[in-house]
């Protein structure tokens, strides 16, 4: 497969690494970009995916939340500006997309744009949305939403970032779901945001992920050359180190809490349910960061004046 430049631009914004290792991971690969990505973790160049879902387009991810908190949606809506994001317009459009969300059954966001309109039951949802297309002037999409709706009891928590740039949700079992736990919910959510967990304990962790990890830690320690004299047990020692420290990374109740550098998730949660007298549990939680994973159009001033005055 032929590697082209654009390609080796996208590597190089995901990972970081110089171009002439994007290219050499790229031809390696064959043009396999999460491949590359792996090809280049292995040889220890790309330290982390910190940077593959970086923000590349706009918009707002907004919430709703029933009265009794049982029912929760957390909704992306994308805009083409930064501006159309701020609209007060456009963000009550988004609130009232994840109120019909929540009295919705659909699954996904194509199940959706079929249904009726809540807010003008002579359209649908697809209609209401070409016709904001058409009020505000800026392609508009509903991207992608998450709906909790509390099985026993307890509550759902959610909490928006930067103004809708972040958005979380939290779905938290308790028998005394007070506002000792409401507020704890707020904490945690906010944890979320700013560290961006990808599980909530290591017993969530599948299997493959373990194995992909450790295969990639793997390769690491060989190829480092400081390794070479030692032992292979204090080399597999050193790995499994690596690997649980790596878990407690990504791992909700197993990280720092951020308020509180002496207390884990798990040691916070704890002491709030000695306060309330009931166990808690996070049983879900989701995490959307606007726009993560989409490439933005790229705008060139000077060359659209150009074409401007070209008429």
């Amino acid at each position: 497969m032929a590697i082209t430049a654009s390609m080796v631009k996208e590597l190089r914004e995901m990972t970081g690494v110089g171009m002439l290792d994007c290219k050499k991971a790229l031809a390696e690969t064959d043009g396999d970009m999460e491949k590359a990505v792996e090809y280049l973790r292995e040889k220890g160049l790309a330290a982390s995916e910190k940077k593959a879902g970086r923000i590349a387009s706009e918009g707002v991810c907004l919430s709703y939340l029933s009265e009794d908190k049982t029912t929760g949606v957390i909704v992306e809506v994308n805009s083409e500006t930064d501006f159309v994001a701020k609209n007060p317009v456009f963000r009550e459009y988004v609130l009232q997309v994840a109120e019909q969300i929540a009295g919705s059954t659909a699954a996904d966001v194509d199940a959706l744009l079929k249904e009726t309109w809540k807010f003008d039951t002579t359209m649908t949802v697809a209609e209401a949305l070409s016709s904001k297309v058409a009020v505000i002037g800026e392609n508009l999409k509903i991207r992608r939403f998450e709906k909790y709706v509390k099985e026993g009891k307890g509550i759902i928590v959610s909490y928006i970032h930067g103004g809708g740039r972040i958005g979380v949700m939290i779905d938290i079992d308790c028998e005394n779901a007070t506002e000792a736990v409401e507020e704890m919910g707020k904490n945690i959510a906010m944890q979320i945001a700013a560290l961006n967990p990808k599980f909530i304990a290591t017993t969530d962790v599948p299997a493959e992920f373990l194995a992909k990890e450790k295969e990639i830690l793997t390769q690491q320690a060989n190829n480092d050359p400081k390794n070479g004299k030692k032992p292979a047990n204090i080399i597999e020692k050193m790995i499994e180190g690596r690997l649980n420290k790596e878990l407690k990374e990504i791992c909700l109740i197993e990280q720092p809490y951020v308020k509180d550098g002496d207390l884990t998730v798990k040691k916070y949660i704890e002491s709030v349910a000695k306060e309330v007298g009931a166990p808690i549990a996070i049983k879900k939680m989701v995490r959307f960061e606007t726009g993560e994973g989409l490439e933005k159009k790229e705008e060139n001033f000077a060359e659209e004046v150009a074409k401007a005055a070209k008429g």
